[in-house]
C-alpha cells in the first residue's frame, strides 16, 4: 500500500494533478492504519490508473467493519477527490485527442457509460423538443429539463432522464416551469433547431431566459440549468453542466472557474473552446454508432467524465425497474397523475402492432388506472391477462 500511495510523487503530473494528490495525502493519515492492511498488487504508472486503483480500494477493499464513524467521511471525501482526478484528467486529454481516439475510447466503456440508456433520453427528446415546453405533458416537461420523479414510468421512459446534467436541486427552474413556460420558450426560441447558432441568438436566449425569472419573487436566473436546456434543444452545440461538473471542466481547460451567472463566459470560454477541438471539428463519420455520437458532440465532455462501475445500478431508471413491488400492507398510494398525461402515456404504449385490438378498445379503463398511478406496462399486462 506504502508503495501505491507515494506512486503518484514520481509520475509527471500537471499543477492541478499536483494540488489533488497533495489533497488525497492530506485526508490520508485519518484512515492510513485501515489502508495499508488492504493488500495491494497493482501499481499503475498514470495518474489516472492510480486513481482508479485507490477507489476501488476505498470502496471494496478495505475493511468497513473496522472503521470509525468518523472515518466514513474522510474516506467518502478521499474517493470524490480521486473522481474528480479522473474526471480532469480525461478533459485534459479530450482537449488533444483526434476523433478515432475519441470515438473508440466512448466504444470500449460503452457498459460503463451507460450509452444505451443515454442514448435512448436523446433519442426520445429529439421529436419532443418540436415542441414547446407549455404543450408537453408534466413527464416530458421534466424529461427535457433533466428531473425525475415517480411519475416517470419505466415502460415509457426507459432512460434517467437526469443523465447530462440534472437539474433536480435547481428549484429556480423548476419553480419557474410550475408558474410558466411561455417565458422559456419564447428564450428558447431563439435557438434555432439545425444550423449554425450564432453569439447574437445565444444573446437573444439570456436575455429571454434572465427576464423570464421575473415572474417570480426572489428568483434569479443561473446557468447550469440554462445550460441543460440549451443542451437538449442542441446537443450539438451547448455543453451541460452542473455547478460542480463545471468547476471541473474549467480546471482542465485551465479557465478561472465561472460563476452561476456568467453566461457570457460560457459562451465564449467554454462552448467556443469545444468548438476549437480537433475531434469537434471531425466530418460526420460513416460508422453507425459514431455517427449517432458525432450528433450529439458537444455532449463529449460528459462521456469524460468519471463513471463509478455502478453507475447502470444508480441510475433512476434502473431504480424503478427493479422498485420492490407495491404490497396492500407496506406501501404507500401511488402518485396520481394527470388525465392528460395518462392520455398520452397510454395511447404511446398502445400505438404498438402488438397490442391486441381488443386492448386498445379498452383504451378508457386503461387511462383510468393510469390516472391513479399504475404504471402502464402494469396496466396493459393486467387487462391481457384477464382478457387474454
Amino acid at each position: 500500500m506504502k508503495k501505491l500511495l507515494t506512486a503518484p510523487s514520481k509520475m509527471p503530473l500537471s499543477e492541478v494533478e499536483i494540488q489533488l494528490y497533495q489533497n488525497v495525502l492530506k485526508l490520508i493519515p485519518e484512515v492510513s492504519l485501515n489502508l495499508m492492511a488492504v493488500k495491494v498488487t497493482n501499481h499503475p504508472e498514470d495518474f489516472v490508473g492510480w486513481c482508479h486503483e485507490l477507489i476501488d480500494v476505498c470502496k471494496n477493499r478495505i475493511n468497513f467493519e473496522l472503521l470509525e464513524p468518523q472515518q466514513l467521511p474522510i474516506l467518502k471525501k478521499i474517493q470524490t477527490t480521486l473522481e474528480s482526478g479522473i474526471t480532469i484528467s480525461q478533459l485534459k486529454t479530450l482537449r488533444i485527442a483526434p476523433w478515432p481516439v475519441v470515438a473508440e475510447s466512448i466504444k470500449a466503456q460503452q457498459e460503463t457509460l451507460v450509452l444505451d440508456e443515454q442514448l435512448a433520453l436523446l433519442d426520445y427528446l429529439t421529436p419532443l423538443k418540436q415542441q414547446r415546453l407549455s404543450d408537453m405533458i408534466e413527464e416530458d416537461k421534466l424529461a427535457f429539463a433533466g428531473k425525475h420523479t415517480a411519475k416517470h414510468d419505466p415502460s415509457i421512459y426507459k432512460f434517467d432522464v437526469e443523465w447530462f446534467a440534472s437539474t433536480k436541486s435547481a428549484k429556480n427552474l423548476h419553480a419557474l416551469m410550475s408558474a410558466s413556460c411561455v417565458e422559456l420558450d419564447d428564450a428558447l426560441s431563439h435557438i434555432p433547431l439545425e444550423g449554425d447558432v450564432t453569439q447574437a441568438q445565444y444573446a437573444d436566449f439570456v436575455t429571454g431566459y434572465i427576464n423570464a425569472f421575473n415572474v417570480l419573487e426572489n428568483e434569479k436566473a443561473t446557468l447550469a440549468p440554462a445550460t441543460r436546456l440549451l443542451a437538449m434543444r442542441r446537443p450539438d452545440i451547448f455543453t451541460p453542466v452542473t455547478s460542480g461538473s463545471l468547476d471541473l471542466l474549467c480546471q482542465s481547460l485551465s479557465l478561472v472557474k465561472l460563476t452561476n451567472r456568467d453566461f457570457e463566459r460560457y459562451w465564449h470560454e467554454i462552448v467556443m473552446a469545444i468548438h476549437k477541438q480537433p475531434w469537434y471539428l471531425q466530418d460526420q463519420p460513416e460508422d453507425q454508432l459514431e455517427a449517432t455520437i458525432w450528433q450529439y458532440r458537444a455532449l463529449m465532455p460528459c462521456w469524460f467524465t468519471y463513471y463509478s462501475s455502478d453507475a447502470k445500478e444508480q441510475s433512476n431508471y434502473y431504480r424503478a425497474l427493479h422498485k420492490p413491488k407495491r404490497t396492500s400492507s407496506n406501501s404507500a398510494a401511488p402518485k396520481r397523475r394527470g388525465k392528460e398525461s395518462a392520455e398520452v402515456l397510454v395511447d404511446r404504449a398502445l400505438s404498438s402492432d402488438e397490442i391486441p385490438a381488443h386492448i386498445k378498445n379498452m383504451r378508457d379503463s386503461i387511462v383510468s388506472e393510469v390516472e391513479k398511478g399504475r404504471s402502464v406496462d402494469e396496466t396493459i399486462n393486467l387487462m391481457r391477462t384477464i382478457f387474454g
